[in-house]
């Protein structure tokens, strides 16, 4: 890594970190050099006008203003072929909209040069398909992607895998993709405990203005098959 990508990642390590202060020891693990390194960095950071300082003590470390960030414009060439073939991913699942739009804004505020490259390099990375799947053959309620984000209660038409339907109010947790399968995790009130619903499955959905009671969900509590599972933002 460069030291013009390295001063990018610095900035956003420690954004994505703040308030929490994080050590020139952890930084320099993070990024394969040396704790002198890290300071030199920081310090003409600090030079250039970023509002980072340092926090003493046995816990302390550098702290930034959670404000501050390089935006997509500050994307590396191979962090920006990341996030296209990620949101490429997504072609068939209840994002490809959302998705193909946010492909397009990323390219759109990066420098033309930089975009035209990510664009290149991103144009041979294929996905191996099926050849009878259809991005439009699974019908997924438009709702699908607001259940999660609105935090209300959900009036769902649901139905099950012997076919029969029922109409539940649900209270969302979160969502889960596996092999394809995108399923929302909700505390159902006609179960009276946590299911996982498949959005193929979903004949209708209808956020209410409901706001449900916080709740958690424990792994051990999920009626579906999986292994590990891995949130999509990581420390």
């Amino acid at each position: 890594m460069n030291r013009t990508d390295r001063l990018y990642g610095l900035v956003e390590e420690l954004r994505a970190t703040s308030p929490r202060p994080r050590s020139a020891r952890r930084l320099a693990e993070r990024f394969e050099v040396s704790v002198r390194t890290i300071e030199r960095d920081l310090a003409a950071l600090q030079a250039s006008g970023l509002p980072i300082w340092a926090e003493p003590g046995r816990t302390g470390g550098y702290v930034i203003d959670a404000a501050a960030t390089l935006g997509p414009a500050g994307f590396t060439l191979d962090e920006a072929l990341a996030v296209l073939i990620g949101l490429g991913g997504l072609r068939h699942s209840p994002f490809r909209h959302a998705a193909h739009t946010a492909a397009r804004k990323t390219l759109a505020v990066m420098p033309d040069g930089d975009a035209a490259r990510a664009s290149a390099l991103a144009s041979r990375v294929h996905f191996l398909e099926r050849d009878d799947e259809d991005e439009d053959e699974t019908e997924v309620p438009a709702a699908f992607t607001a259940a999660l984000r609105s935090n209300r209660v959900v009036r769902l038409r649901y139905q099950d895998g012997t076919g029969a339907e029922s109409v539940r109010d649900v209270e969302p947790l979160g969502l889960i993709s596996k092999e394809g399968q995108w399923y929302l995790i909700a505390w159902c009130r006609l179960r009276d405990g946590v299911r996982a619903f498949r959005a193929d499955r979903m004949r209708s959905l209808e956020v209410t203005d409901e706001r449900p009671a916080q709740r958690t969900v424990r792994p051990d509590e999920l009626a579906i098959q999986y292994g590990r599972l891995r949130p999509v933002v990581e420390d």
